[in-house]
């Protein structure tokens, strides 16, 4: 029976993870354009190829995870020894060098790709970490549990904070030391965390002696099984539809509502501005779709419950390009409703990740569950990729030009990617979904034939 006390600190990693994650997905385009000084098109190529190495990247950090034994386990010590570099490269990426042009997109693309990796190389371990800490299925689910509840709680934190620090810090200096200064802070939190998790935590489950397959038929298997490859469609579809909404929040805010004209809300002595408000409200909506998702599935099923959150985000989003910048009511509320569904999601994928483990190991006698779920997270990573990038472009596509006043055009197209873009994410992941084959009554036939197996 694992204590309270380390189902917290397995949080903590996660918390840790998301909190620089959302940073990454809500401020970095809108810091790369309007604080660091490059193109909107010249940071989505960068966001599309850095993050495509970045995706390759995790399933190479699962293999060497795998095969790492200290006298922490397999996976702590990466907590350990990287929770560090994790905070000092974050604050380097979020750091504006007084250099040329030329010379900063270099530093751009350098910081941003070492922060990605050694995000891989922190995170991937910790996710490991999670079948390693209990055999028991029951203790894994509380876990997972715990770890989702603290990266919303993580993220929650981060969005609402960060802003009114920028604010704190740029007063009498500028705002790229306001920037840099607000994620030292967010740095600071993350490495604390990191180091809670490895101190709270611990890895009780040895691996057994058994025949162990290459690398080359573990991808094998995988690249013939065909629910993973429709999740990965799906998820990256998903992806797709967060980050661009993600991503475009803060111009939303800035450029349409024009969020300076409105009187800061204070709470608790401090001010808070619309857009991190928004981001926030999202993230404690995305909760209450965590906790709707277990029971809503166990009733309807898996596919159903994902398959109709999808579709009432796709329908909401659509309404979304409709409201005037004064309806804030209406926009805060269709943001609650909207993340609700987001949040319902994401909990599906990865236990339908592990159906696709039990499909695979029944099929080939082979159960690669490390790599199944190293290149899960490589699509979703490529996702969130695909998702920055496009609204890169578009967004120069559509006559974006930073910090000046946006022409009809541009703001026709900032409406869109809070509205039409993303809705084609949700669209594109309904149709993967609804091809997936693994129903609960085949899981119910598949797992009974996997422990009549073991059995043998």
């Amino acid at each position: 029976m694992i204590k309270l006390k380390e189902k917290i600190g397995y949080g903590f990693g996660d918390m840790a993870s998301s909190m620089f994650w959302k940073l990454f997905g809500s401020y970095l385009m809108i810091f790369y354009t309007d604080v660091f000084g490059l193109s909107a098109a010249v940071v989505g190529t960068m966001f599309l190829v850095t993050r495509v190495w970045d995706s390759v990247f995790d399933p190479i950090v699962g293999v060497i995870a795998d095969r790492t034994n200290s006298k922490w386990g397999k996976f702590r010590p990466y907590l350990l020894y990287l929770a560090i570099p994790f905070a000092v490269i974050g604050i380097f990426t979020f750091t504006t060098p007084n250099i040329s042009d030329t010379g900063k997109l270099v530093y751009a693309y350098i910081t941003y790709s070492l922060m990605m990796m050694v995000y891989s190389a922190i995170n991937v371990p910790y996710a490991s970490l999670l079948g390693v800490m209990s055999p028991d299925p029951k203790e894994r689910n509380i876990l997972s549990t715990f770890r989702m509840t603290f990266a919303y709680i993580g993220s929650f934190i981060a969005l609402l904070l960060f802003m009114p620090m920028v604010n704190k810090f740029s007063a009498g200096t500028t705002e790229q030391h306001g920037w840099m200064m607000s994620v030292i802070v967010i740095a600071i939190m993350c490495a604390l965390l990191f180091f809670g998790c490895f101190a709270f935590t611990r890895e009780r489950v040895k691996p057994i002696k058994e025949v162990k397959t290459s690398l080359k038929d573990d991808l094998k298997d995988l690249l013939h099984n065909k629910p993973w490859w429709i999740l990965l469609g799906s998820g990256v579809a998903a992806l797709v539809f967060n980050s661009i909404r993600d991503g475009a929040t803060v111009y939303y805010f800035k450029y349409y509502i024009v969020e300076e004209t409105y009187s800061s809300i204070t709470l608790f002595g401090i001010p808070f501005v619309l857009s991190g408000l928004y981001l926030a409200v999202g993230q404690a909506a995305n909760i209450i779709g965590v906790i709707l998702a277990a029971p809503i599935s166990n009733r309807i099923g898996k596919k159903a419950t994902y398959m109709w959150a999808m579709i009432i985000a796709t329908v909401l989003s659509v309404i979304f390009y409709w409201f005037d910048k004064n309806d804030l009511t209406l926009i805060f509320t269709f943001q609650v409703l909207i993340s609700i569904c987001a949040g319902s999601i994401f909990p599906l994928l990865w236990s339908m990740y592990a159906d696709c483990a039990d499909y695979s190991e029944l099929r080939t006698g082979n159960r690669a569950t490390g790599l199944i779920f190293s290149s899960s997270s490589m699509s979703q990573k490529f996702g969130w990729a695909i998702g920055s990038a496009v609204t890169g472009w578009l967004l120069a596509y559509f006559g974006f030009q930073a910090n000046a006043v946006q022409s009809a055009e541009a703001i026709h197209g900032i409406k869109m990617f809070l509205s039409f873009l993303p809705a084609i994410g949700t669209i594109l992941s309904v149709l993967f979904i609804s091809i997936y084959p693994l129903s609960e009554k085949r899981m119910e036939g598949i797992t009974k034939e996997l422990e009549a197996k073991r059995k043998k």
